[in-house]
């Protein structure tokens, strides 16, 4: 897949919106965007396009040779992502192929992280979403969460707030996670994916 290496790259954090969500195992992608937008030095806006909050920046060196971003959380619920990820696409002119969804996965062991580009949703409402609105050929930042313990329904878990035990170590996992993104963006897949796919 070629794409213009002058586009930007949009960054999409999966999550719900509000404050009752904001500490869900969920909301993951949520907290590395966040973190991102922390280190470029800028806090997310309300886009008038889309519904979604966006935060414009760059990312790597400094000067030209750093990428153009947008930081983006979709303010739609999990499950609608893809409508706010569209519609940022398209009004920044976005190539599929520097798009990046970061987000909670269930089949990875917690705080284990995989790179990957395409593929399926695994079951994830809000991959679902994205890929039903533009296809499966953006890159995807998974952050393992781990299942669920003994009979707990999926749906609970995912909306529960980490673990006491868990948030010990989260934010050293949200830091790498945004490290991944960080070196996806500047180095591309494959470095990233050596370096971070744990």
């Amino acid at each position: 897949m070629t794409t213009d290496a002058s586009a930007p790259w949009l960054i999409a954090g999966l999550g719900n919106p509000g404050p009752d969500y904001a500490g869900n195992r969920h909301n993951v992608g949520f907290m590395v965007v966040d973190l991102l937008a922390e280190r470029i030095g800028g806090s997310f806006k309300r886009h008038g396009k889309a519904q979604a909050q966006v935060v414009e920046g760059r990312i790597g060196p400094p000067g030209p040779a750093g990428r153009r971003v947008v930081l983006a959380k979709p303010m739609s619920y999990m499950n609608l992502s893809g409508g706010p990820v569209t519609a940022l696409r398209d009004f920044y002119k976005v190539p599929t192929g520097h798009i990046v969804a970061v987000h909670d996965e269930l089949d990875i062991d917690y705080g284990v992280l995989r790179l990957k580009l395409g593929g399926g949703d695994n079951g994830h409402n809000g991959l679902k979403s994205m890929t039903k609105a533009m296809g499966p050929d953006y890159h995807r930042v998974r952050f393992g969460i781990g299942r669920p313990p003994g009979r707990m329904p999926v749906a609970d878990f995912v909306l529960k707030d980490f673990s006491s035990a868990e948030r010990k170590e989260l934010a050293y996992f949200v830091d790498r996670a945004a490290d991944a993104v960080e070196a996806l963006v500047t180095e591309g897949l494959e470095r990233a994916r050596s370096t971070y796919n744990s």
